[in-house]
């Protein structure tokens, strides 16, 4: 009897712990996908950010939005998602809330500044495209700072009056999740305001370039051989950012679709769909480097030259890239 009663000790024991060892599991394999993934994303927006900032050939209006974006976006793996993986592997730290609430912070301002920049691009693909006679006089590298300032400091504000907005009692999550429950209000006006109009926006620019795209697409055999050239060079640029805008929509709309019919559908969606879909919106941040490198020579070639430690031996910064 005293063997057995050892016997179903021991193996109440080992039931007991299997739990434990699986959510050390799950934490450790979190932690390699999130660290991978804000690797990832630091290192590919720090190429963007060195390249334009380092090679005067790339200082034009639309790559001064790209590197706004790129900061945003560098920011997100620097910041947001480092503290992502901390509040999720330690729900009982002493400083979680403040952490939470600096992560929250973080996680709007990021969001709404690459929402607005993107909106940005899609402005200067509309004139570059659709207007390029206007094109150097509406969109210069003054005009652009503005917008770029504009974008941060409307980001900056919306991301302060979220912060100091209290969850909705009965709601707020222990662990902190990806995201943090707002009262109903709250949550449907910073989802059509934050998100909702500006992808609208986006959207009906793009469809408008894509028309006006699609005659200047057959006038190009009409024109001289520098006129088709220079078409076709805007019309990649416009493709390429295009497909940027494309996968910022599609990265960030499940999330912003789910948030927005939380409260509407008395908060039945779980946490874990939330948190999945967040994930993938942050992940967007890694995509923009692999597009400008797969679509541009010039960015394949000053990050060849940044990462094999070339412009550490000598002045390249008037180079020619393409």
């Amino acid at each position: 009897m005293e063997s057995s009663d050892v016997a179903e000790q021991l193996l109440f024991n080992q039931s007991a712990n299997v739990p434990d060892i699986t959510a050390v599991t799950i934490s450790y394999l979190f932690c390699i996908f999130g660290g991978s993934l804000s690797v990832l994303i630091t290192f590919g927006n720090l190429l963007v950010i060195i390249s334009i900032a380092y090679f005067r050939q790339l200082h034009t209006p639309t790559n001064f939005l790209m590197l706004s974006l790129a900061v945003a976006d560098l920011l997100v793996g620097l910041l947001v998602m480092p503290f992502s993986v901390v509040l999720f592997v330690s729900s009982y730290w002493r400083l979680e809330d403040l952490l939470c609430k600096v992560r929250g912070s973080l996680d709007v301002l990021m969001c709404n500044s690459s929402i607005w920049n993107v909106c940005c691009i899609s402005v200067d693909r509309y004139y570059a495209v659709c207007q390029p006679l206007r094109y150097r006089t509406k969109i210069n590298v003054r005009v652009v700072w503005i917008m770029i300032m504009v974008c941060w400091t409307a980001a900056t504000l919306n991301g302060i009056i979220l912060s100091l907005k209290a969850p909705e009692k009965g709601h707020k999550n222990n662990k902190c999740a990806s995201i943090q429950v707002q009262t109903q209000k709250t949550t449907v006006v910073a989802a059509v305001f934050g998100f909702g109009l500006p992808a609208v926006t986006i959207s009906s620019i793009y469809l408008k370039i894509l028309m006006v795209a699609h005659k200047q697409a057959r006038s190009i055999l009409n024109m001289d051989k520098s006129g088709a050239n220079v078409s076709k060079m805007e019309r990649k640029a416009t493709k390429t950012l295009a497909i940027v805008v494309g996968s910022f929509l599609m990265s960030w709309t499940p999330y912003i679709f789910c948030i927005t019919f939380h409260p509407l559908s008395n908060y039945t969606i779980p946490v874990n769909v939330l948190q999945s879909f967040k994930w993938l919106g942050w992940s967007n941040s890694m995509f923009n480097p692999f597009i400008y490198a797969f679509f541009y020579s010039w960015f394949r070639s000053a990050f060849r030259m940044i990462i094999t430690g070339k412009i550490f031996t000598d002045d390249f910064s008037n180079s020619k890239l393409f």
